[in-house]
């Protein structure tokens, strides 16, 4: 098994976290993994990304433009900026809810997360699209929504690691406060399909 996977958000919405839950998952099962990340305007609520490789002969952490399998976006604008690392075919899970830029919200811009949602359904990948504003509605909490996606994606089969993977990853790595409610929402996003 060979995967690329991009993960794409904005600062605060948990993509380093999901990007080290699955690395830790494929570990795990013994499988070579390797990862950059790009996080210099995260805390400002800036683009954040991981470049995440999983399976034998890998040479470098960085994927090339066209090679991904799969991009996991946690903000429409941010998947629409990834779209160049997909490969034909590959799997594109978004969530619908947009995060409003600082420059669109200073300037008056209006960002809806609309037009790039469009344009993402006219590439002809195949897309999971991820209400965002359900899952909380659900889970009452929006500090999970990275879990939801990982969720979704395990289900997709295009992450690399499957749902009990993931679980074991999740129990492993975070504290046990959170479990309950991290478990929850993988379990949340399984359900989406």
């Amino acid at each position: 098994m060979h995967k690329n996977i991009v993960l794409t958000g904005v600062g605060g919405q948990g993509t380093v976290l999901a990007s080290k839950l699955v690395a830790a998952a494929a570990m795990k099962k013994g499988l070579t993994v390797m990862g950059a990340e790009t996080i210099g305007m995260a805390q400002r609520g800036g683009s954040v990304f991981s470049h995440l490789r999983i399976g034998e002969g890998i040479q470098s952490p960085m994927i090339a433009k066209g090679e991904a399998d799969l991009i996991l976006g946690f903000e429409p604008g941010e998947t629409l900026r990834m779209l160049d690392y997909l490969k034909t075919g590959g799997q594109i899970i978004t969530a619908l809810r947009p995060v409003i830029p600082v420059t669109s919200a200073l300037s008056g811009d209006d960002y809806d997360g609309r037009a790039q949602l469009e344009y993402l359904r006219n590439t002809g990948n195949p897309m999971l699209e991820v209400d965002m504003d359900r899952a909380i509605e659900a889970l009452g909490s929006s500090k999970v929504l990275n879990v939801v996606m990982l969720g979704a994606a395990a289900a997709t089969g295009a992450l690399g690691v499957t749902l009990e993977d993931l679980e074991e990853a999740i129990r492993e790595r975070l504290p046990e406060k959170f479990l309950a409610m991290n478990l929850q929402a993988l379990s949340y996003g399984a359900g989406l399909l």
